[in-house]
């Protein structure tokens, strides 16, 4: 479908080097981050992470470096507690502290993202390809879209176990394309972290940032195509900018 350029709400229009703004981008798939975008688990990870590192004592500016694990694949938050407390750090014992909190979190149950229904209907409806594209690893993934109840809705998953780097490389969102036979021009990537933005726009995708607990940075508003406050508004940029139709 034809995308027109898309305004970036609060973060100025997107401008790629020899295309004006009103040049027309042919979309051809649309790419999702999972956690903190589709689904709303980021708070339910911070929350975990921070009461297990305080069980163990560590309360000094926890949620500082909490906030700079979004959307970071575990391996490089371990990588981060490594640098943070030392090679001695009890990582282990945080880990299952972490994965018994979390776990009686979600047993509440696991809520999506404000417009997820809503923007998954109309994917659909148009009949547009949609894959997930997420820096969890597979059971994870797979755990979390079950829980959620769109598990069904997607035959297209790719998580940090298809790659050897996960974001804020680009490979997950090349590899998408690829399975798409596109390129990743041709696709639509929405997330809500700076290294999900920072992944997607490396790929060359069209960048829709829908922020959920920590805010764009000005390089993340650059990169992106829009900036958006919820997944309703995106539908509404694809509606009005990307021949989605509206339906009843």
């Amino acid at each position: 479908m034809p995308v027109p350029g898309l305004p970036a709400q609060g973060g100025g229009t997107r401008r790629q080097p020899g295309c004006d703004v009103t040049d027309i981008w042919d979309v051809r798939a649309v790419l999702l981050d999972m956690d903190g975008t589709l689904i709303d688990t980021e708070r339910v990870y911070f929350d975990s992470l921070v009461a297990a590192l305080g069980a163990f004592g560590y309360r000094d500016d926890v949620e500082t470096l909490c906030y700079a694990m979004v959307g970071l694949p575990g391996p490089d938050c371990e990588a981060l507690l490594h640098a943070r407390y030392g090679e001695s750090f009890p990582l282990a014992d945080i880990n299952k502290a972490f994965l018994a909190r979390r776990d009686e979190i979600l047993e509440a149950g696991l809520p999506l993202k404000r417009g997820a229904v809503e923007l998954l209907d109309a994917l659909q409806s148009a009949e547009c390809p949609m894959a997930i594209v997420t820096s969890s690893s597979r059971r994870t993934a797979e755990a979390h879209l079950t829980l959620a109840g769109i598990r069904g809705r997607f035959e297209t998953i790719l998580t940090r176990d298809d790659v050897t780097r996960g974001k804020p490389s680009p490979d997950l969102y090349l590899l998408a394309a690829s399975r798409f036979g596109l390129g990743a021009e041709l696709c639509v990537a929405v997330e809500d972290s700076n290294h999900g933005v920072t992944s997607a726009h490396a790929a060359g995708t069209i960048t829709i940032m829908v922020p959920d607990m920590v805010p764009p940075t000005d390089e993340s508003r650059a990169r992106c195509a829009a900036v958006v406050p919820n997944l309703n508004s995106v539908l509404e940029v694809l509606r009005t900018l990307g021949g989605f139709m509206r339906h009843s």
